[in-house]
């Protein structure tokens, strides 16, 4: 009878699969994360137009300059934060110059929202820190509408 001896594997390919697992789990975390990140800014830029969007609505409901640029802040504040966007920094500008339009002829209030979107807590190397992202909104004024 012939005894064959057991099959082993070179010195060469001893932890070869550890590697092989680390190398993959390292390249799909990143791969999820990278992923995380361009679903991040997406939502956000859909949020900041939204928020744009409102917020020259507001303004041009308002009755009076003050008042409009007062209301398109609050608009676009709440909007922010009731979809959840966390922004670093946020600025709204709101073109008023519709409203010294003489009645009678229509007016555009035109608002420009701004946010920092922050993405540091990813912890991707190469991405930036924060993305900053700009909206604006349009919204006619009512032509016939008394204006202060």
């Amino acid at each position: 009878m012939t005894r064959t001896k057991p099959h082993r594997t070179p010195d060469t390919e001893r932890g070869d699969m550890a590697i092989s697992t680390v190398m993959v789990t390292v390249v799909l975390t990143a791969f999820f994360l990278t992923a995380i990140a361009f679903g991040r800014v997406s939502l956000a830029e859909i949020t900041v137009s939204a928020a744009a969007s409102e917020a020259a609505r507001s303004a041009s409901l308002s009755r009076t300059v003050a008042q409009a640029q007062v209301n398109a802040e609050q608009a676009a504040s709440s909007t922010l934060t009731n979809r959840d966007l966390k922004c670093s920094t946020t600025s709204v500008h709101t073109d008023l110059s519709a409203f010294r339009v003489p009645v009678g002829q229509p007016g555009t209030i035109t608002t420009t929202v701004t946010c920092v979107v922050p993405l540091r807590d990813l912890g991707l190397a190469g991405l930036s820190s924060s993305r900053t992202i700009t909206a604006t909104g349009h919204s006619t004024l009512d032509a016939y509408r008394e204006r202060g």
